[in-house]
């Protein structure tokens, strides 16, 4: 994915998530229902300017006002769950481009190993590409479950770590370097943990867990502001749906 400027690209993305938010709320709610709550969110609130010296009206317009808040949130409810799935795939298949970046030369990162059953014999070796150092041997935690080695980048590399056990080698992408590309942070063993890290194969191993490579987080800096990829993708996002919600016959 060739990603140009990184705030072009989170602006296009951001539009194109804008329209599949009005999508979804144009299928799963109910624009009348939402414009009548709102209209009764306004009327309780205009009951307790209108009378602040009548208690009893006071109370009932607080009571009024908060279930009506209630029904609102539960029209919400439908649309936000119908987007919650898809949205968290999004989310986590573009934070690895925007995320994280690859390992500057001259920066060490650290590797992890983490074991399905404590360890008993010597630590696995690990042989890197070319451009990737292994500084340290391996250091166990968690009872010996887990090894971490130091790594750092000498050079702009792209590749696979092996991380080699008595009969099984596990490998795992690296990438160092300038310019905008994806990163794999971790690689893991089970399903549930592949939804948040995809961007490399399931893990097929009887011994390993994960293998993870703690990159440097990211930024997008735009218009003298310097903010999470996700803050941009939200802004650009919530533009294009507001800018666009009456063609949609949409309201929030």
């Amino acid at each position: 994915m060739g990603l140009g400027s990184p705030i072009i690209a989170l602006a296009a993305l951001g539009a194109a998530v804008g329209v599949g938010m009005l999508g979804v709320f144009r299928w799963t709610s109910n624009p009348e229902a939402i414009r009548r709550t709102k209209a009764r969110i306004m009327a309780h609130l205009y009951e307790m300017r209108l009378f602040p010296d009548e208690p009893l009206f006071i109370w009932k317009a607080q009571a009024g006002l908060l279930a009506t808040n209630a029904r609102y949130l539960g029209l919400m409810l439908l649309p936000a769950l119908v987007m919650s799935l898809p949205g968290a795939a999004v989310y986590y298949w573009l934070d690895g481009y925007f995320g994280y970046r690859p390992l500057a030369p001259g920066t060490a990162a650290i590797l992890t190993v983490q074991l399905k059953n404590p360890l008993s014999g010597a630590a696995p070796a690990v042989h890197s590409p070319r451009g990737i150092d292994v500084e340290t041997p391996g250091v166990r935690l968690d009872g010996g479950r887990q090894i971490s080695w130091r790594i750092r980048a000498s050079q702009p590399a792209s590749g696979k770590l092996e991380i080699v056990f008595p009969g099984e080698t596990i490998e795992k992408s690296i990438e160092a370097g300038a310019g905008p590309r994806r990163v794999s942070g971790r690689r893991v063993s089970t399903l549930a943990g592949l939804f948040s890290n995809s961007a490399e194969p399931l893990l097929k191993s009887d011994r390993v867990d994960w293998v993870e490579i703690r990159y440097p987080e990211a930024t997008v800096a735009a218009a003298g502001l310097d903010l999470p990829w996700a803050a941009w993708l939200l802004f650009f996002s919530m533009i294009a749906a507001l800018g666009l919600k009456n063609r949609f016959g949409v309201t929030f």
